[in-house]
């Protein structure tokens, strides 16, 4: 006997009874977008290895340690995609959309990183993407971050997550904060952890995120970012804020929330939770007005910010707010030799007079008790059952499956009015 095949570790499948609830994610997701005037793009799942070291930076872990990189049949160097910004842009830059014009696109679907896998993150894990283009003020960095606030709203878990913002200013005021803090840490190197201490000469902002109570610990006495800001960066910031506070919209201010792209500058912003235990990131972004020249484009400012589906899957489960609607909505059974023959076009005619029932036929056979429990396993609201007398009379038998009303022989007509609230559900 052949040894059965495993799915990859990290690449999970997502099975039929889990099905549901990311479809109801997705479609509160697509109709919250919508509702603010944006278009979707979709961007392929492989690109050149170039792309990511120029956009991400190779300084980063991404780059460094979680690419899924390999060489094709010409010897070119290929990616997984392990983000959607730096694709996003790419699209952009190559269809002429985005100089001089105004973008709002929003994209979902497949990322990859080598990591270790854990609850709510696995190496072949989905995202779901908003970005702007061609738009500088900090009206649009409080616009996005408002699209996400309504996006937690909808979902019912504002009371779960807490916006947490800075800014990292201007790339000279990054500079300037990163040979500052790489000054100040360098003088406690054998006291910080690994990574911090490998990060110190790349990428010492990334210290910042460290988990570790003692460089944590060495932190705290640290230059803050706030000091090296620009003037213009600083109003901006201000302006943000006030935006917020005018909306509503509540947020502490982060000045050790740094992100781990190199492409950002200013508004940085996550929005995170401690509902899945540790506190973690259920969305992040920000702003990337370099983005789009650093790879071939002409000068264009940029707004955005990414969410994993898998950990707000996981949250809404765990809060118990994902009602994903049923699977099916009635099960056509069928009596009888005639109803056998003429149960497809029974359910086609079905189909056409109630567009979005969500319809199964029974097939293989069977007497009256073996159909009912195949309804009643199926999920569905209610049985229709088609024997010698209906297709006689053009009638339909309605039976409800989850309630204790009566089965009812209605013509075709009736029928149809009585399950018409199904669709809707």
């Amino acid at each position: 006997m052949a040894k059965t095949i495993q799915a990859i570790r990290g690449m999970n499948d997502i099975l039929p009874d889990q099905s549901p609830a990311w479809q109801a994610v997705e479609r509160v997701l697509r109709d919250v977008v919508a509702s603010y005037g944006y278009s979707e793009i979709r961007m392929p799942m492989v690109e050149s290895t170039h792309l990511f070291k120029r956009s991400i930076g190779e300084a980063t872990d991404i780059v460094e340690k979680e690419m899924y990189t390999f060489e094709d049949r010409n010897g070119d160097s290929l990616t997984l995609r392990p983000e959607g910004t730096a694709s996003c842009v790419r699209a952009g830059n190559q269809h002429g959309l985005l100089y001089n014009q105004i973008q709002r696109l929003w994209y979902m679907g497949p990322m990859f990183r080598y990591e270790r896998p854990q609850k709510g993150r696995y190496r072949q894990f989905h995202q779901f993407g908003v970005e702007v283009f061609g738009l500088a003020d900090a009206a649009i960095d409080a616009e996005v971050i408002m699209l996400s606030a309504r996006l937690w709203q909808q979902f019912g878990i504002s009371d779960q997550v807490q916006l947490q913002l800075n800014s990292l200013a201007s790339n000279e005021a990054r500079h300037a904060y990163r040979d500052a803090l790489k000054a100040y840490l360098s003088d406690y190197r054998e006291q910080l952890d690994e990574d911090s201490q490998r990060r110190l000469q790349s990428n010492p902002l990334r210290i910042l995120d460290s988990k570790d109570a003692n460089t944590q610990a060495i932190l705290a006495n640290a230059p803050q970012l706030s000091d090296y800001w620009d003037d213009e960066s600083a109003a901006h910031f201000d302006e943000l804020c006030q935006r917020l506070q005018a909306a509503g919209i509540d947020y502490v201010i982060n000045q050790r929330l740094v992100r781990g792209l190199d492409y950002y500058n200013r508004t940085v912003f996550e929005w995170v939770t401690d509902a899945l235990g540790a506190q973690g990131t259920v969305c992040a972004g920000g702003r990337y007005d370099g983005l789009v020249e650093q790879l071939g484009g002409r000068a264009t400012p940029a707004f955005g910010f990414a969410l994993g589906l898998e950990r707000l899957v996981l949250l809404l489960q765990e809060q118990q707010k994902v009602q994903p609607r049923r699977s099916v909505d009635a099960y056509l059974m069928l009596l009888g030799d005639e109803a056998e023959l003429r149960g497809a076009d029974v359910a086609e005619k079905l189909r056409d007079a109630l567009p979005g029932l969500r319809l199964t036929t029974h097939i293989g056979g069977g007497n009256l008790k073996k159909q009912m429990k195949k309804a009643d396993k199926s999920g569905a609201e209610v049985a229709l059952i088609v024997g010698s007398d209906e297709l006689a009379n053009e009638q339909l038998s309605i039976k409800p499956l989850r309630t204790e009303a009566p089965q009812e022989q209605l013509d075709w007509a009736t029928a149809v009015e009585r399950l018409q609230p199904l669709t809707r559900g």
